[in-house]
């Protein structure tokens, strides 16, 4: 299964549930111009990006994402990063909003250097879910449902502490000076049916057997509603790496 692809199964859903981004991660993004979005799913992000943008084009692999982000007025052609033909077109800025770690590195890095204009800009953004210490968090008041159902999935673990994500990164390789790196704490309140229905945009439910998957999420919702007083938090920082193009 291509996990990349399975978000194209329940579009709506991945449109109401996903989290968004803060709208100051937005005003930190240096002038954006004409812009490439690598992977628009629905078009969360590029609903902030083409008011300040010059033009947008974005690029979406997935027919029904893609259908669902042209019914919200974007231009969108259906492609990967890696297979797109560009017919010659430059950008001043290439923005993936949790999209990036889709693209297969050996292309993805010399591609975006080569269709940025000189002192254009890639920008990377990606939500982090993480824990606070003493706070109550889904995975581990649920661990137990998720090895009844699912024993022994490699997939399953507690959240990182917030602190332990702060850092920054070293450097992109040769086509990209070294990012400029912010972050972003965000968080969703959920009840029981929306954390199950957010779950189940999430890769790793997703490649499950719906015989699986669906009464597992069941339980983790029952479970929020019956202990958790129906509202449990989702941490996230959100993270906003910026680099500029490498001349030549």
């Amino acid at each position: 299964m291509n996990l990349g692809r399975v978000f194209d199964e329940v579009p709506a859903l991945y449109d109401r549930v996903r989290p968004g981004y803060p709208a100051e991660l937005f005003a930190d993004l240096p002038p954006l111009g004409d812009v490439l979005e690598i992977g628009c799913g629905t078009g969360q992000a590029s609903r902030s990006l083409v008011a300040r943008a010059g033009s947008l084009l974005a690029l979406e692999p997935g027919p029904a994402l893609a259908a669902h982000a042209r019914a919200r007025g974007l231009t969108v052609e259906s492609s990967t990063f890696e297979d797109w033909d560009d017919r010659g077109r430059r950008f001043n800025t290439i923005v993936a909003a949790q999209s990036w770690h889709w693209v297969d590195p050996a292309t993805g890095w010399r591609k975006a250097h080569d269709l940025l204009r000189p002192g254009g800009h890639l920008a990377l953004l990606s939500h982090v879910v993480v824990r606070r210490p003493g706070e109550p968090e889904v995975y581990a008041e649920t661990a137990d449902l998720h090895e009844h159902f699912s024993p022994g999935d490699p997939s399953w673990g507690h959240p990182p502490l917030e602190e332990s994500v702060l850092g920054t990164d070293q450097g992109w390789g040769p086509h990209f000076e070294r990012p400029e790196v912010r972050w972003y704490p965000y968080v969703q309140w959920l009840s029981g049916a929306d954390y199950a229905d957010l779950m189940r945009t999430n890769s790793i439910y997703r490649r499950l057997d719906p015989a699986v998957r669906e009464p597992l999420l069941d339980a983790v919702a029952d479970r929020i509603r019956t202990r958790l007083g129906d509202r449990v938090p989702r941490r996230y920082l959100t993270h906003l790496r910026v680099g500029r193009r490498s001349n030549p």
